[in-house]
């Protein structure tokens, strides 16, 4: 059943506005799907992705999209076209969920953008300012040296390699594209290190940049921590994942590919204290990982919305929709949860995921979750099967054994 709005426990009627076309705004609008029926508004850049051919999303190509007069101009329209129903703003990629914070004084009435400030979140998910806010919280990130471009190439680092060098400003980064570019560098001498700094600087890109001691392990390492803190600055969810496959193209390097739900909730104490000590509010993503060497977690980053893996989340018993939902419409009193439900989340066919998940207790315990149906792949969805997504949706999963093949095996 699809409808073209959603209706809150209490009566009232909204409609999700989406903007990006990638597999978190897919998730976002199957959450919504999932709990209220209602059919999501997306618009993105490019016509491709899992948003295109969809039944449970209305999505329309934008070129512009990310362009701040053309953002604003595309929320105002879908709203006053809107008028009864509360619209509820979701970015689902850094550019736009700072344009969606940057505009909240100039939205009509009936639209919810349920984000903190754009200072604290400039602050925040600019890696350089973010750090500094881990030191003075007591949160541990990875041993950090920050190049600035005016500093040249003559310069110690304070450890040793491998390193990861990476831009303190995503969006500043890949608003200056070159040949070469990448996510997220790994190499292995202070040679390599200042030719990654001339790419970079020499694309036009000013801001500083990151480079870091590599921290050993494989993806099994990683943790992703996902939640959502309500309109009075209070974390009411946390879903802690871990990740035992990422992907390793060189734009998608670091996206997950393979999640397994778990607890550890001390470590998530430590974050919601540190969430709550700023009031902050709506989604949040840390992305971290585990250093034997010390014994400790360190957060790479946090993201000021949720993950492109948010339902893993969903998948484990926590609709993400709801949250929303219940907060700021209904405007419920919602409960701290911290979600302990096993679950496996993948986005690459099961066979890519036993191939490259090499420990034996992971694929142990992969094999049970799927024997007794607690796994999910987020694109496949039984209310959203039609025939062009199915052969899209085909297409895009052969082409996992390719790239991990590629990209993966070589390293």
């Amino acid at each position: 059943m699809y409808k073209k709005c959603g209706i809150s426990a209490n009566g009232k009627s909204f409609i999700p506005l989406l903007f990006a076309g990638d597999i978190n705004v897919y998730s976002m609008a199957r959450a919504f799907h999932e709990a209220y029926g209602v059919c999501s508004k997306a618009y993105g850049k490019y016509f491709t992705g899992p948003c295109v051919n969809s039944k449970i999303i209305d999505y329309t190509a934008d070129p512009k999209a990310e362009d701040p007069v053309r953002f604003l101009e595309l929320v105002r329209a879908f709203a006053s076209a809107h008028p009864q129903e509360t619209i509820l703003l979701i970015g689902c990629g850094d550019s736009y969920v700072e344009l969606a914070s940057l505009y909240k004084g100039s939205y009509p009435a009936n639209v919810v953008a349920p984000y903190i400030d754009v200072d604290l979140m400039r602050t925040l998910i600019h890696k350089e300012r973010f750090y500094d806010f881990c030191k003075r919280s007591g949160v541990d990130y990875p041993d950090t040296y920050v190049h600035r471009q005016e500093q040249g190439f003559h310069f110690t680092l304070p450890f040793d390699g491998p390193f990861i060098v990476k831009p303190s400003s995503g969006i500043e980064y890949w608003a200056h594209p070159f040949h070469t570019q990448k996510k997220v560098y790994k190499v292995d001498t202070t040679e390599q290190v200042c030719s990654i700094l001339a790419e970079i600087y020499g694309s036009g890109y000013d801001d500083s940049v990151i480079i870091q001691n590599f921290i050993p392990g494989d993806d099994s390492h990683m943790r992703v921590l996902t939640g959502y803190s309500d309109r009075s600055g209070r974390v009411v969810m946390m879903c802690l994942g871990h990740v035992l496959l990422e992907e390793h193209t060189p734009h998608g390097i670091g996206n997950h590919a393979v999640i397994l739900t778990e607890s550890d909730r001390e470590l998530v104490e430590r974050y919601r204290i540190l969430l709550d000590d700023m009031k902050y509010e709506g989604f949040f993503n840390f992305d971290i990982k585990y250093d034997c060497r010390d014994d400790r977690y360190k957060a790479f980053e946090i993201n000021t919305r949720q993950g492109r893996s948010n339902y893993y989340v969903t998948a484990s018993g926590a609709n993400v929709a709801r949250y929303l939902v219940e907060d700021h419409l209904d405007h419920a009193v919602l409960p701290y949860r911290c979600v302990d439900a096993d679950s496996l989340w993948l986005v690459v066919p099961r066979k890519v995921a036993f191939e490259y998940v090499k420990e034996e207790k992971y694929r142990t315990r992969m094999k049970q979750l799927i024997r007794v149906d607690r796994w999910v792949n987020p694109l496949y969805y039984p209310a959203d099967n039609g025939l062009r997504k199915r052969v899209a949706l085909a297409k895009n999963q052969l082409g996992h054994f390719i790239k991990f093949k590629k990209y993966l095996e070589k390293q």
